[in-house]
């Protein structure tokens, strides 16, 4: 059976009238082992996540510095990557074979698919308040 959530442990960095910031700092496989100081492969990112308050989220509740778990459901995860990841690559593939087919050169054909995923990519930036309302994060109390 497949997990229905994705789950994050975070940090409350800031409360104010309409969202709660939640830092997250996300580890590679590798974060923990004891040579990472030295080795230079070990990945440590820090996001922040705003979650808007409802009824089930009150600012009330919930104090600077306090640990939470920050919760998305998996489907949403899907299609983030599509949005990031497959949709674009189709469009990388389908251009060049678009571009070769039409007998454009390797240079035309290389910059043309980078524009098309560039355009891609200006139109997700340009849609990200609307997709910001699909993607809805919602966070938990840490048990005691």
């Amino acid at each position: 059976m497949a997990k229905e959530r994705i789950e994050h442990e975070g940090r409350v960095i800031a409360v104010d009238k309409d969202y709660i910031s939640v830092e997250i700092v996300n580890k590679s496989a590798c974060a923990a082992c004891h040579a990472k100081a030295v080795c230079g492969a070990s990945d440590e990112a820090v996001k922040v996540v705003e979650v808007a308050q409802d009824v089930t989220t009150l600012a009330e509740d919930y104090q600077v510095g306090e640990t939470v778990t920050v919760v998305m459901r998996s489907a949403m995860g899907t299609q983030a990557v599509w949005l990031a990841y497959v949709v674009p690559l189709i469009l990388l593939m389908a251009s060049i074979l678009v571009f070769s087919l039409c007998g454009a050169g390797e240079l035309l054909m290389g910059l043309g698919s980078l524009g098309v995923v560039a355009l891609w990519y200006l139109g997700v930036f340009l849609m990200r308040n609307k997709i910001s309302k699909i993607f809805i994060f919602s966070i938990e109390k840490q048990p005691k």
